[in-house]
């Protein structure tokens, strides 16, 4: 894979889940799917120990970030943190937490430095890290406060996208009672807003379609089954066709989802957490790719947890990590262009 100006940095993840594992897959698989140079940001012992118990063949390299792409044809080029990470397959220990979140900061610090192209990052277990103090709801909300210029967090969104479907939820990590209270026209504004800029000055796309879905089943039904649809998101679309952004809707969300809808929009947004994740899970399981939108730079991540009960079995899929690191490519070159 050409055209991209630096390596992408890939974060450890938890160092007991299988991020070590799927990084080396996509390593040892990075001809197969022309992978653009990346490294891996954490303990090159841990990276090493994990090769080691799955069996594979794999050298893996010290390096700087500025150093990384020189060798990456022969080793696995690894940045070290200098937090050792000592947990064993499935077993997370007192090391595990400072690990993950030494490799997320020095991820970040590496691409708003000009080292890193984007920041790629592997599964966390955010119970691990709420046992050592950690103070933020998740991963995502992690990196917006890392994202922090002047004071002011970004406003952070999150995609999920395979090549045949996009989506966004609006509210995210919330139960449906909460999730219904907590949305709101300006809401849906502001998250379309960024999902519009974003999709075109990362993705390429010229003019983003965007199809809001309804909230209630088939859009309210003119307000027999619920107001929403006519109060909270209707609005929102007028409001963003004025600023001559391309939406419609509400569209009944049963109907949005199968082959022929999905040609006529460049990404869903959705209401709530599975209106949203139902219909891209099953499109797409394990080579969906999670993405940040919103942040002063480019972050991907797989669709898929630590997955503790297989760390270091050797049957760790990497296709979604692998489309991680190509999506993270594809949006670096886009916004290089």
């Amino acid at each position: 894979m050409t055209g991209l100006p630096k390596p992408l940095a890939l974060t450890l993840g938890e160092p007991a889940g299988i991020g070590p594992d799927i990084a080396l897959a996509a390593w040892l698989q990075r001809e197969r799917h022309d992978l653009p140079p990346f490294y891996l940001i954490g303990d090159p012992g841990c990276v090493s120990r994990r090769a080691s118990v799955l069996g594979i063949d794999v050298a893996v390299a010290e390096v700087t970030a500025e150093d990384a792409t020189v060798g990456f044809a022969n080793a696995l080029p690894v940045v070290a943190t200098g937090q050792r990470a000592t947990a064993a397959p499935g077993r997370p220990d007192e090391s595990s937490a400072a690990a993950a979140i030494a490799s997320i900061e020095r991820a970040v610090s590496d691409v708003r430095d000009g080292r890193a192209a984007a920041v790629v990052t592997n599964p966390i277990a955010k119970s691990v890290l709420y046992k050592a103090g950690f103070r933020h709801p998740g991963h995502t909300e992690f990196l917006a406060e890392l994202a922090k210029r002047d004071g002011v967090v970004p406003q952070p969104v999150m995609m999920l996208w395979c090549p045949s479907l996009a989506v966004v939820p609006v509210t995210i990590h919330l139960s449906l009672r909460d999730a219904i209270a907590q949305l709101t026209t300006a809401l849906i504004v502001s998250t379309a807003r960024i999902v519009a800029r974003d999709i075109r000055d990362r993705l390429g796309i010229a003019r983003p379609r965007l199809a809001l879905a309804g909230l209630n089943p088939h859009a309210g039904e003119d307000g027999a089954l619920g107001h929403e649809d006519q109060s909270v998101v209707a609005p929102a679309v007028d409001i963003l066709r004025r600023e001559g952004i391309d939406a419609r809707g509400p569209l009944p969300a049963d109907t949005m989802f199968h082959a022929a809808a999905r040609k006529t929009y460049d990404c869903a947004i959705c209401m709530y957490h599975d209106q949203a994740l139902i219909p891209i899970k099953t499109i797409a399981f394990d080579e969906g790719v999670n993405v940040t939108l919103g942040l002063p730079f480019i972050r991907t991540s797989p669709d898929h947890g630590t997955a503790f009960d297989i760390a270091g079995s050797g049957r760790a899929d990497p296709s979604s990590l692998i489309a991680a690191l190509k999506l993270a490519a594809r949006m670096a070159s886009a916004k290089a262009a």
